[in-house]
């Protein structure tokens, strides 16, 4: 699929790995709806990227609002082509901690949203794409998923983030073999260390240290860096079914 042909909704698009998607589809020609729950963040893009961009407010676990948002990007750019998930959230959590065992409603919460809500967005897109024209390559549409190295190294702590993780790499493969009957191709990226809002809060120098653990390049990743990944996804049509890692060749350590 041609970067400039690009209708992508990206969940998760307000900031972070999604923002730089957007930036970079846009940036080719390509149009984006953001679907995030931020309204500061999601206005402030708008306004940056003009009327090449749609932001719509969605909590990607409800159907409602995903559907809802789905639709409004349809009304606006006439059909929607990609899908980039990125929306998720992290916690640390031991399971046996100083306070007890690990609360089961923060695990919900975050396999709900990360591996149910990716999901959800997938389930409810792919409908829609199904209704495009194939293309000369028979392709009506590319999801990108968002996991992380922590789907395979998942470090003390991040009982729940790996189990959602590793949930979206398990899904890929079955996913993308339905869908390619369809002309949907499912691809997933597993990213190392990047440079996100998560990590604004530390200080510079801790920042820096657990950009040495990297062995190349030895620093944080750049979100610019994801969102080239995903236009080399779009735009190369044999890349399907498969989880890629992008992480400067890290392998994460027990704690």
């Amino acid at each position: 699929m041609d970067i400039q042909e690009t209708i992508a909704a990206v969940t998760g698009g307000a900031s972070g790995l999604g923002a730089a998607a957007v930036r970079n589809i846009v940036k080719k020609g390509g149009r984006a709806i953001i679907l995030d729950l931020s309204e500061a963040n999601g206005i402030k893009m708008e306004k940056e990227l003009g009327n090449s961009v749609l932001y719509v407010k969605t909590d990607v676990t409800s159907e409602e609002s995903v559907s809802r948002a789905l639709e409004r990007g349809i009304e606006k750019f006439g059909s929607i082509n990609t899908v980039i998930n990125c929306a998720g959230v992290a916690i640390a959590r031991k399971v046996i901690g100083r306070e007890g065992a690990h609360e089961l409603e923060a695990f919900s919460k975050v396999v709900t949203i990360n591996l149910v809500g990716t999901f959800n967005v997938i389930r409810l897109a792919s409908l829609k794409m199904i209704e495009n024209e194939p293309n000369q390559e028979g392709e009506r549409g590319v999801i990108i998923n968002t996991a992380s190295v922590a789907a395979f190294e998942g470090q003390i702590g991040q009982a729940a983030y790996s189990a959602s993780k590793g949930g979206v790499v398990g899904m890929t493969l079955p996913i993308a073999r339905e869908l390619a009957t369809k002309g949907i191709r499912v691809v997933t990226i597993a990213p190392g260390l990047f440079h996100t809002p998560m990590f604004d809060s530390l200080p510079e120098e801790a920042r820096m240290s657990l950009g040495k653990t990297v062995p190349f390049p030895s620093r944080l990743g750049y979100p610019e860096e994801y969102a080239k990944l995903t236009e080399s996804i779009i735009t190369n049509p044999m890349l399907n079914g498969e989880t890629i890692r992008l992480d400067g060749a890290i392998r994460m350590s027990p704690k």
